[in-house]
């Protein structure tokens, strides 16, 4: 268990990356440029120094935090197997998230066969942007997926995450036809994926899917990166008076949920 990999988070008691209680690996590190991306710390593939600000008796305090940090299998299995007891009664496991785990496949592939030797249930939220080949290989390895559909048009998709979703709908095929259980998340952006268009989209995409769907969440959009943003400074891509239209939503949840699918609004 040498095998290293760069993560920038362990989250335990996490009920909203899959069933049960969970502990979440996030993973450094994202291929895509999403605009409205919260994790903004995720995106790069190395350790770096972010500014924070205190406040103590009415002055001001500035410290920099490193976020990231290169570890071993075995010591993220540490943390992992610390839980063992709440795996086992909640029917819960591990998630692999990030930035994007399929980044660094070894350093995944290493810690899901770590997991799986010890039981645990396995698995891997991805964005789905990959080499074909690799995908297929790394499959096999977890028990259930969190697959990103961020815009079905490869044009939009291109504009408000910087690449082509190609590789992703190759990937999903083979997802869908390897008997493994998944479960699509889209996140919910007003202006960018909430039209009409984008929409029924997004349904001639699911008809397609024939296997192992098992339900749809709806990931509402949410302005928490802006403070991360500023301190990284980097700049913030979204319009700031962008805000999700609950009725608007639940009507969309409604929608789906009459043609037989599971929804959820959040993870």
């Amino acid at each position: 268990m040498t095998t290293t990999g760069l993560i920038f988070d362990i989250k335990r008691f996490s009920v909203n990356d899959g069933p049960g209680i969970r502990t979440t690996v996030f993973f450094k590190g994202c291929p895509l440029d999403c605009r409205w991306c919260h994790n903004p710390e995720s995106r790069k593939c190395e350790p770096e120094e972010i500014l924070t600000n205190h406040k103590l008796d009415g002055r001001a305090f500035h410290d920099k935090e490193t976020i990231g940090s290169v570890v071993t299998v075995r010591q993220v299995m540490t943390e992992i197997e610390k839980e063992n007891i709440f795996y086992e009664t909640s029917q819960g496991g591990v998630t692999f998230s990030g930035g994007e785990p399929l980044l660094q496949p070894e350093f995944l592939s290493s810690l899901a066969d770590a997991c799986r030797f010890q039981g645990i249930h396995v698995c891997l939220d991805t964005s789905g942007y990959c080499e074909p080949r690799l995908f297929k290989e790394l499959i096999p390895k977890f028990d259930l997926f969190l697959y990103d559909i961020k815009l079905p048009d490869r044009e939009n998709h291109i504009r408000y995450t910087g690449f082509p979703n190609d590789d992703i709908l190759t990937n999903l095929w083979a997802l869908d036809s390897s008997g493994k259980d998944y479960i699509i998340r889209m996140p919910y952006i007003p202006g960018v994926n909430d039209s009409r268009e984008a929409i029924d989209q997004l349904k001639e995409l699911l008809k397609q899917l024939t296997h192992r769907l098992k339900e749809i969440h709806f990931l509402p959009y949410h302005p928490l990166a802006k403070s991360k943003l500023k301190r990284m400074g980097l700049e913030d891509k979204m319009n700031g008076s962008i805000q999700v239209d609950e009725l608007k939503l639940g009507n969309l949840v409604s929608e789906f949920e009459k043609t037989g699918y599971r929804v959820k609004i959040g993870g």
